[in-house]
C-alpha cells in the first residue's frame, strides 16, 4: 500500500465538484438486467412500458396487456385491499416463469404503477434460521460497551448475514465526508478501517434516496443497463426511487470498478429520520441479494440504528452528569461578599475543568486573570475586544485562527475558544483548548475526488490508495452539551451579578429600615388603641340595640332593632378579622360566615339557633367583598326568619360553594315560599350590594319553601 503524506496547516479541504449532486439518479430510465420491469396505467391496469428481456422471460406480447394476465393474479383486488402510496411497496405473490420462480413487488409512481420482477433464490434460507440470526445479532448489539464496539459487532453480523467479502460501517461527518468506524473483511483484502471518504463520493441526492429506499444492491458492476421501452410511451423519465432493480448512476458503477468491486450493497442506518451512516458491502465477484435477504438486512439495520441512538444518548447523559456536577462545584464557590470579578478569578481552575479546557482567562477592563495554558496578556485583551464585538453571545470555534487571524501565532495553545461577555460587567470569560495535530487517512486524495474536463463526461476518482493528511490549527471539538453548559454558566454569572447588586441594595435598605422600625412600633401601638376603641364602640351600639329590642314592647320595632344588630355584627366581625389576621387583603369567607352565623344564632335566640345549619366550602375572597357578602347573608337569613314560618320556627340552611372563579351563596328554607314585593329597605340594600359585587341574585321554589342563590365572581372583574 502506498502512503503519501501531506502537511495541511489548517487549510480546508479542496472544494469538490457539484455536478454529481445534480445528477437525477432516481430518473435513470433503465434497470439492471437481472430484473424485469412493467409500467402499468393505474386506471386501465394495462402495461404501457417495460424494461428488461420481457419477450423471452415473461411474454412476447407483454405490451398493452392486462397486468393480471401477465402475473396470474388479480392486481385490482390487491390494490383495493391495500393502500400503496408513493414510497410504499406491496409484495405480490411469486410469479412462475420459464426460468423458474421470480419475486414480484408493486410500487406507485405518479399515475403509474410499477411492477418489478427479480429471480427468487433457488435455495432460500429458512425464515426461522434468519430470525434466530437476527435475534443473536441484536443481543450482541445490546451488550456492546460503546459505539466503536457496537459498530465492530455490526460489521461482523452483516457479513455473516450477506456473505459479502467486505462489510464496512460508514458514518457521515458534519462536513459531509464519511469515515469507516468498523470493518470485517475476507483475508487478503486491504483495510479501509478509519479511512475517510470525501463528500463527493456519496452525492446529496443519493443520501436523500438512501433514506427512502434503505437497501440498494448492484449484483454485477459490469452490467449493461436495460432501458425503459418503447420510447413512444414517454416513460423514460418515470421516478424509480422505490425500485430495487433500478439502474444506478454510471459514475457510481465506474467508481466501483475503480475500487475493484464486482458487486455491492448499501444498507442505510437511519437514526430518527436522518441518514447517520451506511453498511457498505463489497464483493470481488458478482453476488445477488434477494428480497428476503434485503428485508432481513433492513430489519438488522433498524436494530443497529436504535442501539446507536441508545449509545449516543447514554454518552450524552454521562456528559450531562459530569457537566452538572462541575456546575455545582463552581456554584458552591460563588456567592460570597467579594466582588464578582474576584469570585470568578478564584474559580479559574474549576471553570477550566468544567468545560474540559486547557486554560481559562477572565478579562475585566485592564485586569486579566489566567489559569492554565492561555495566550499572553496583550493577546487576551485584543481577543476579548473581538469577542465583545460578536453580538454579545457565545463565540465557539475549534479553529480560532480561521475566524480571528491574529490568533494564528498562538494556535498551539489557543486553537479552540469558547468565549462570552458577562452582561452587566466589563468582563469577558474565555476557555481555551490547545491544538491537536490530527492525521486523517483518506481513501485517495480528497483534493482530487472528481476530475472535470470541459466538454468531457464526468468521471469518478480512480485512486483509492491511502493518502494521509496532517491537519493543524484545530482543537478538540466543543460538544453541544459543553456549549449548553456555557450558556447555563452565563446565566449563573448574571445571577451572581444581580445577587451582588441586591446585597448592596439590601444593605442600604436595612439602614433605612432601622429608621422606620421605630415609626412602625409607634404606629402599632396607635393601631392597638384605635382597634380597641372601635371594638368598644361597636359592642356598645350592638348592646344598646339588643337592650332596646328587649324593652321596646313593639314587635315591629323589635324586629327592626334585631335586624340592625345583625347587620352591625357582620361589620364588626370583619373588623376583628382584619386586625387579627396577617393577611388583611383577603378573608377566608367560610370562617367569616361561620362566625357570623354563630353571632346570629345568639341574637335570634335558641329556637332559631337550633334550626340554622351551615355548609361552607373554603373560599378566599378580598376583604371588601367579604363585607358585602356577609351583609347579604345576614339579610337573607333575617328574611327567612321573618317570612318563611309565620309565628313559628323552621329549618334554614346556608351553603357556600366555589365554581372555578365564582362563588355561590345559597340560603334556603322549607317554609311557605316567596312573599312580599321586595320593595323594603333590606331588599333595596341587597340589590345595591349585589350590583357592587357584579353578581346575580335569583330565587326559586324549594318544594317546599324558598331557595335564594347569590352568584358572584370571587374577585372583581376588570
Amino acid at each position: 500500500m502506498t502512503t503519501v503524506e501531506k502537511i495541511e496547516d489548517g487549510a480546508p479541504l479542496g472544494q469538490d465538484l457539484t455536478a454529481c449532486d445534480r445528477e437525477p439518479i432516481h430518473l435513470s430510465g433503465a434497470i439492471q438486467p437481472h430484473g424485469l420491469l412493467l409500467i402499468v396505467d393505474s386506471a386501465t391496469l394495462r402495461t404501457v412500458a417495460g424494461a428488461g428481456d420481457l419477450e423471452t422471460r415473461l411474454a412476447p406480447d407483454w405490451l398493452d396487456r392486462p397486468v393480471a394476465e401477465l402475473l396470474g393474479q388479480d392486481i385490482g383486488a390487491l390494490l383495493r385491499s391495500a393502500d400503496v402510496g408513493p414510497g410504499g411497496t406491496l409484495r405480490l405473490a411469486p410469479v412462475v416463469l420459464a426460468e423458474g420462480m421470480v419475486d414480484a413487488s408493486l410500487h406507485r409512481s405518479g399515475d403509474m404503477l410499477i411492477v418489478e420482477l427479480e429471480p427468487a433464490p433457488a435455495n432460500p434460507r429458512p425464515a426461522g434460521e434468519v430470525l434466530v440470526g437476527l435475534e443473536a445479532a441484536a443481543a450482541t448489539f445490546e451488550r456492546a460497551a460503546d459505539l466503536v464496539q457496537l459498530c465492530e459487532r455490526a460489521a461482523l453480523a452483516f457479513r455473516r448475514l450477506t456473505g459479502f467479502d467486505r462489510v464496512m460501517i460508514y458514518r457521515f461527518l458534519d462536513d459531509g465526508a464519511g469515515v469507516v468506524l468498523a470493518e470485517d473483511r475476507a483475508p487478503g483484502l486491504e483495510t479501509f478501517l478509519n479511512h475517510h471518504f470525501p463528500a463527493s463520493d456519496i452525492p446529496r441526492q443519493a443520501r436523500a434516496l438512501y433514506v427512502r429506499n434503505r437497501v440498494r444492491v448492484i449484483p454485477d458492476a459490469g452490467y449493461v443497463p436495460a432501458p425503459i421501452r418503447p420510447d413512444s410511451a414517454g416513460q423514460a423519465g418515470i421516478d424509480l426511487s422505490d425500485v430495487a432493480v433500478r439502474s444506478v448512476s454510471p459514475i457510481h458503477v465506474q467508481y466501483l470498478r475503480n475500487m475493484g468491486v464486482e458487486a455491492s450493497a448499501s444498507i442505510s442506518i437511519v437514526r430518527d429520520g436522518v441518514l447517520w451512516g451506511l453498511v457498505a458491502c463489497h464483493h470481488n465477484s458478482p453476488r445477488r441479494m434477494d428480497s428476503e435477504l434485503r428485508a432481513a438486512a433492513r430489519a438488522l439495520a433498524g436494530g443497529l440504528a436504535r442501539q446507536i441512538r441508545a449509545q449516543e444518548e447514554a454518552e450524552t447523559y454521562r456528559e450531562r452528569l459530569r457537566l452538572h456536577a462541575g456546575e455545582d462545584r463552581v456554584a458552591g464557590r460563588l456567592g460570597g461578599d467579594q466582588p464578582v470579578r474576584v469570585q470568578l478569578a478564584t474559580c479559574g481552575q474549576e471553570l477550566a475543568e468544567l468545560l474540559d479546557a486547557d486554560g481559562f482567562a477572565l478579562v475585566c477592563g485592564d485586569h486579566v486573570t489566567r489559569e492554565g495554558r492561555c495566550p499572553e496578556t496583550r493577546d487576551l485583551m485584543r481577543l476579548a475586544d473581538w469577542v465583545r464585538g460578536q453580538g454579545g453571545g457565545l463565540v465557539v470555534s475549534r479553529e480560532l485562527a480561521s475566524v480571528f487571524p491574529p490568533a494564528e501565532p498562538y494556535a498551539a495553545i489557543g486553537s479552540g475558544l469558547l468565549g462570552m461577555p458577562i452582561d452587566g460587567l466589563d468582563c469577558v470569560a474565555m476557555w481555551f483548548r490547545v491544538e491537536e495535530v490530527e492525521r486523517v487517512n483518506w481513501a485517495g486524495n480528497p483534493h482530487k475526488a472528481v476530475e472535470a474536463v470541459p466538454g468531457a463526461v464526468l468521471s469518478p476518482r480512480a485512486s483509492f490508495e491511502s493518502w494521509s493528511q496532517i491537519v493543524r490549527g484545530r482543537s478538540r471539538r466543543w460538544t453541544l452539551e459543553e456549549v449548553n453548559a456555557a450558556h447555563r454558566l452565563r446565566q449563573v454569572f448574571q445571577e451572581l451579578r444581580q445577587s451582588a447588586r441586591l446585597r448592596e441594595l439590601n444593605r442600604q435598605l436595612s439602614i433605612a429600615n432601622q429608621d422606620q422600625e421605630a415609626l412602625l412600633r409607634q404606629k402599632d401601638v396607635l393601631m392597638h388603641e384605635v382597634n380597641h376603641r372601635v371594638q368598644n364602640s361597636l359592642q356598645l351600639v350592638s348592646a344598646f340595640l339588643g337592650m332596646q329590642a328587649r324593652t321596646v314592647g313593639d314587635a315591629a320595632l323589635t324586629g327592626y332593632l334585631t335586624e340592625a344588630q345583625a347587620r352591625l355584627s357582620a361589620v364588626a366581625l370583619v373588623h376583628r378579622r382584619l386586625y387579627r389576621d396577617d393577611q388583611v387583603e383577603a378573608v377566608e369567607l367560610s370562617r367569616y360566615l361561620d362566625e357570623l352565623m354563630a353571632d346570629m344564632r345568639a341574637s335570634l335566640g335558641p329556637e332559631w339557633g337550633a334550626v340554622l345549619r351551615v355548609y361552607l366550602a373554603p373560599v378566599l375572597v378580598p376583604t371588601s367583598r367579604a363585607v358585602d357578602i356577609g351583609l347579604i347573608a345576614t339579610e337573607l337569613v333575617i328574611n327567612a326568619t321573618k317570612y318563611a314560618y309565620p309565628g313559628a320556627t323552621g329549618p334554614i340552611t346556608v351553603t357556600l360553594e366555589q365554581h372555578r372563579a365564582e362563588l355561590r351563596l345559597i340560603v334556603e328554607d322549607d317554609g311557605r315560599g316567596k312573599t312580599g314585593d321586595g320593595a323594603g329597605f333590606g331588599s333595596r340594600m341587597m340589590n345595591a350590594l349585589v350590583d357592587r359585587l357584579g353578581g346575580e341574585l335569583t330565587s326559586e321554589d324549594n318544594h317546599p319553601g324558598l331557595r335564594v342563590i347569590l352568584t358572584a365572581p370571587i374577585e372583581e372583574r376588570r
